[in-house]
């Protein structure tokens, strides 16, 4: 697993970061990110979604679990918070959106337990000692 430890100062930079990995990734792409709340994750995602052509505003989907966007691929944007078992997911219909048309992006994806496939590329988010500084580690 190649490990990349990106230091992003401002909100504008986490999506510059966000944007250019974007912009590589093949359709079907999982990303799971890890962070506390308020440590950048749905920041992030806002910068997948500039990268998709996408330009309504990106919500974290805390109550609604998945949030579906369209540009020019499809971005599937959920978040777990709310789950307390992986079971849960099930229901959901999870497992659909991973090799989707799109790219799917998970924030406190830890609570879907060992369902994520292997090929998943997992993002970390570090508050740092700065208001808007982060320490971004992406794994892939």
């Amino acid at each position: 697993m190649n490990s990349e430890i990106i230091i992003s100062e401002s909100v504008e930079e986490t999506w510059d970061i966000a944007e250019r990995l974007a912009k590589k990734l093949p359709t079907g792409s999982l990303l799971a990110l890890h962070g506390n709340l308020g440590s950048g994750k749905t920041c992030f995602v806002t910068g997948v979604a500039h990268a998709l052509e996408i330009n309504e505003p990106i919500t974290s989907p805390t109550f609604t679990i998945i949030n579906e966007y369209y540009g020019t691929k499809p971005l599937y944007h959920m978040d777990l918070y709310r789950i307390s078992d992986p079971d849960e997911l099930f229901s959901l219909g999870l497992e659909s959106y991973f090799n989707s048309d799109g790219i799917t992006v998970v924030e406190w994806s830890e609570r879907a337990g060992d369902l994520l496939p292997e090929n998943t590329i997992h993002i970390t988010f570090e508050v740092l000692d700065k208001p808007d500084s982060r320490c971004i580690t992406i794994e892939i």
